[in-house]
This record gives structure tokens, C-alpha cells and sequence, in this order.
């Protein structure tokens, strides 16, 4: 099952090889809009939500495929206005977390106490927080997923892979913003999770060419940039930004003591990132050579922080990849953790295992916002499509993901962008740069995060990173949607 915003962190091998693929049957052009209204921050927004194709062409000048694009637009705005165009990860995920979580004029409401959603109905309400208030809205459902589909003699997998990606929405944008008459507006793009790596790379090719575009902003939401980060991969490195996320989550599940709170709270994560950065990673890089005395100083000291018995880091030799740690700090208790969100906690049929059966995170929420979706297009959207479907997530898109990207890696499997986005920033001086993390997110750890965004060529100055009480969608945690949505602002505020 592929998983709503972020890149899996499974062997290309290990899946079934996808099946060929042939374009669908030509269908008509979208071109769906209704009027609507949604009070936020003390006003009363008027806008037009419209739903549309936009063609990708191919070098020969033939349509190779649709780019289906729902629009927010603030009725009577100058054409100064902000537009942000937003997209989640996958990759093969649509844009519908991000649209009905956290950024559009409705927003899918589910348990903020990482509790299982449950059966339907799921409230689907005006949204207050939406970034409607500063800017305009255009969620990006990547070739394959929501309603855009490839045509004509192309098939979607032509469209699934690093480079292939990034040149259909750097495409789509600049033909977005010639349609709609909107190149002088301040430009910001958002994405979430994968779209960490679209992010980056998209901000490099869109100042590429003839058609160069500067944005104002890009915003990260558990940005995925370096693929070695992901899902705690077996690297040295990876372990030590992970154990910030094992401590916290720990300290969540009474697994050990730490401050609740404040002053004492922010002393007590400062001594785990200074114990991952200093010890830990100096005993991780010796290896074999560690001496018997330090390694049981480490040892005592892993356990303390992540709740884990000293034998189990022991045995592990000093590294306890995400999955295991997900299904070993709970076993006693019969639980396993979810992977994008810690918080959530879920009985697994194999109790005795090393890694978990499943993510109880996305069983709590996938079906409401799947059926709080469907239900919004019908009811307020008005929107009827006989004999189509949105993809919310590309069925075979991760397994024929193309990973190798020209001139960025040496093999296959790796991807870091850190560099493209050090040059954006060079290039523009005045692109600034949001990242908001979750704590109880293992898949992209607030530790890499920092890392990442500390790296040569990126101006601190111009970077706002800000972490929250919840995982990889902090969204769904109520105060974390509030905060963050204040924080956006504030952010978008900036001139």
C-alpha cells in the first residue's frame, strides 16, 4: 500500500514489476468553477474554486498530457497577487493532504489526539486557518495521480521519475502563470514531504531557459531533500538524526522521563542532539575500534534517551533503524508505533517480529480524508465526473519511479538536492525558505531537517525552520495546525 506524502523506503527489487500501460481514452477538457465564501482571520474571503486542464506538450508540439489543477482564486485581487502552487510527495501522491489538511478554504477534520478517525460521516468544515487569506492557491496533482492523466500516445510512466517530474510541473507552472496572466505576481512554491525533492528541483529548473521564473518562497513541509535521510536508512549519519525522534517519542509514551515543557524541555533537547552530533556519531564512525569502556558509556546512554534496553542496543551494535524501533519501544505493551507519526499507536498481528505489519497512523486517517474529499467535490464544489476517478495516490508509480537523475548521482537510489537548492538561493537573493517539521515523524526527521539546512550555501539568514507536536502531517493535531498556519503567515508577510 503506498503511503500519502513520502517516498518508501523499500528495495526497488522487492516489487512487482508494473504492469504496461496504455493511455486512457481521450475525455473532455475540465473546466469546473463555483463562487464561495470562507471566514478566516476575522474576514470574509470571496473566491472562485475552479478545477482545469492544462497541456503538456511535447517537443514535437502534440499534447502529451492533461494537468488537472484545482484553483483558488480571491475574487477582485490585483494580478500582484501572491500565488503559491503546493504539492505533496509520494511520489505518486496527489495533492489532496495538503489541499484538505491544511492550506484550502475547507479542511478534513480528524481525532487531534492521534486516535483512530473511525467510520463516517468525518467532518468537513470551513476552514480558518487557510492560506487563502495571503495568497492564491493552485494544488499540483502530478501526471497519474488526482485527475491528470496522460494522452495521445504518452502513458503516465513516461512522467514518473526525478527528472521527468520536475520538468512536467516546472512546465505546468510557467504555463499556469502565461494562462492566467500572472507572471508579476510574487511566486512561492510549497511541498511536502518527496516534495522536498520536487521543491528544490523545480526552483532550479524554473530559472533555467528563456522562460526564467524567481520565486519569492519556497516552503518545505517534512521535507524529504536527502534521500539518505529517509525512513532512518541503514547510515551512520541517519542514525544519529534519528535519535532526536526516538527520544522525543519516547518521552511522549512515558518510555522515559523528560520535561513536559518549556525552558527545561528545550535544555533536555539540546543535550540528545548534543549527544547524537558528539558521542554517538564519534562511536558509530569508529566502528569495530570503539573501545569496550566507551561503548558501554554509549550504550547506557542510547537507552536513558530512547527508552530501549541496553541489551537491544547492544545487540543492534549501536543502531536501531526506524522500523525497529517503531515496533520494539511499545512490544511489552502489544503496540506497535505508526512510521509518519509516533503518536499513533496500533496492535500488530506478529508480536514477536522485528519490524511492523502496518502504519497505524494512515489506517486512523486515510479513509476520512479520502471520503472527505469525495464528499466536498460533490456537495460544495458541485463537481460531477462521470467515468472518472481521482488517483489519490498513482497506482504503480513508486515501483517505476525513475531514480536516476542526470548528473546528481552515481547509482540508482540516491538523491540529494540540498545542492540544487544552495544555488537557487545563490542565484536569488532574495528566495527565502520555510521548513516545518513534526516531532514524531521518523520518516523525515526534524534532526535532518536542521542538518540538511545547515549545509554550506544555505543562508541561514533566509531560512525559518520551525518544529511541531505532532508527525509528518502536524496538521492533523489541531494546535500544530494553528501554530503552523500563524507561522505561514508570518512567513508570507515578509516583504
Amino acid at each position: 500500500m503506498l503511503l500519502p506524502t513520502l517516498l518508501l523506503a523499500l528495495s526497488v527489487n522487492a516489487l512487482p514489476a508494473p504492469q504496461e500501460e496504455t493511455s486512457p481514452p481521450e475525455l473532455p477538457a475540465l473546466q469546473h468553477s463555483v463562487d464561495a465564501t470562507v471566514q478566516a482571520q476575522g474576514k470574509t474571503i470571496e473566491y472562485r474554486a475552479s478545477l482545469k486542464d492544462y497541456d503538456i506538450l511535447g517537443e514535437d508540439g502534440a499534447t502529451r498530457a492533461h494537468f488537472a489543477a484545482f484553483e483558488y482564486l480571491v475574487e477582485g485581487a490585483p494580478a500582484t497577487r501572491p500565488v503559491t502552487f503546493a504539492f505533496n510527495g509520494g511520489p505518486g501522491s496527489s495533492s489532496i493532504w495538503l489541499h484538505m489538511g491544511l492550506l484550502g478554504p475547507r479542511h478534513v477534520v480528524v481525532p487531534s489526539d492521534a486516535q483512530n478517525a473511525g467510520a463516517p460521516p468525518y467532518p468537513v468544515l470551513p476552514n480558518p486557518h487557510t492560506l487563502l487569506t495571503h495568497s492564491d492557491l493552485v494544488f499540483v496533482d502530478p501526471v497519474g495521480t488526482g485527475f491528470s492523466r496522460a494522452v495521445g500516445e504518452a502513458t503516465n510512466k513516461d512522467f514518473w521519475g526525478v527528472d521527468e517530474d520536475v520538468a512536467s510541473v516546472s512546465h505546468f507552472i510557467r504555463e499556469w502563470l502565461t494562462r492566467n496572466e500572472r507572471w508579476g505576481s510574487p511566486k512561492y512554491v510549497l511541498g511536502e514531504s518527496y516534495g522536498g525533492v520536487r521543491g528544490a528541483l523545480v526552483a532550479e529548473a524554473l530559472k533555467q531557459g528563456n522562460s526564467s521564473v524567481a520565486l519569492n518562497g519556497l516552503v518545505f513541509i517534512s521535507p524529504a531533500f536527502d534521500i539518505q535521510f529517509v525512513d532512518g536508512m541503514e547510515d551512520d549519519l541517519t542514525y544519529a538524526t534519528s535519535l532526536l525522534t526516538y527520544a522525543v517519542t519516547a518521552a511522549y509514551h512515558g518510555a522515559v522521563e523528560a520535561p513536559a515543557s518549556g525552558p527545561q524541555r528545550e535544555r533536555w533537547e539540546a543535550a540528545v542532539r548534543e549527544f547524537a552530533g558528539g558521542p554517538y556519531l564519534r562511536a558509530l564512525f569508529a566502528g569495530s575500534t570503539l573501545e569496550a569502556s566507551e561503548r558501554e558509556s554509549i550504550v547506557l546512554g542510547l537507552s536513558s534517551y530512547t527508552g530501549l534496553s541496553r541489551e537491544y542496543w547492544r545487540r543492534s551494535n549501536l543502531r536501531v533503524t526506524a522500523s525497529r524501533f517503531r515496533k520494539e519501544l511499545l512490544r511489552e505493551r502489544g503496540l506497535v508505533l505508526g512510521r509518519l507519526d509516533m503518536r499513533y499507536a496500533g496492535e500488530d498481528i506478529d508480536g514477536v517480529g522485528d519490524e511492523p505489519d502496518s502504519d497505524p497512523m494512515f489506517s486512523a486517517i486515510g479513509s476520512a480524508y479520502n471520503a472527505g474529499f469525495r464528499d466536498y467535490l460533490s456537495s460544495e464544489f458541485k463537481l460531477n465526473l462521470p467515468g472518472r476517478d481521482y488517483n489519490v495516490s498513482a497506482s504503480g508509480a513508486f515501483g517505476a519511479w525513475n531514480r536516476s537523475a542526470a548528473g546528481r548521482e552515481a547509482f540508482s537510489g540516491w538523491l540529494d538536492t540540498v545542492p540544487a537548492l544552495a544555488g537557487s538561493m545563490r542565484d536569488n537573493p532574495e528566495l527565502r525558505v520555510f521548513c516545518g517539521n513534526g516531532w514524531y515523524d521518523v520518516a523525515t526527521t526534524v534532526h535532518a531537517a536542521e542538518y540538511n539546512l545547515s549545509r554550506p550555501g544555505i543562508d541561514p539568514s533566509r531560512v525559518v525552520i520551525k518544529n511541531y507536536p505532532a508527525g509528518h502531517m502536524m496538521y492533523v493535531n489541531q494546535k500544530s495546525l494553528e501554530d503552523l498556519a500563524a507561522d505561514l503567515r508570518a512567513f508570507y508577510e515578509v516583504k
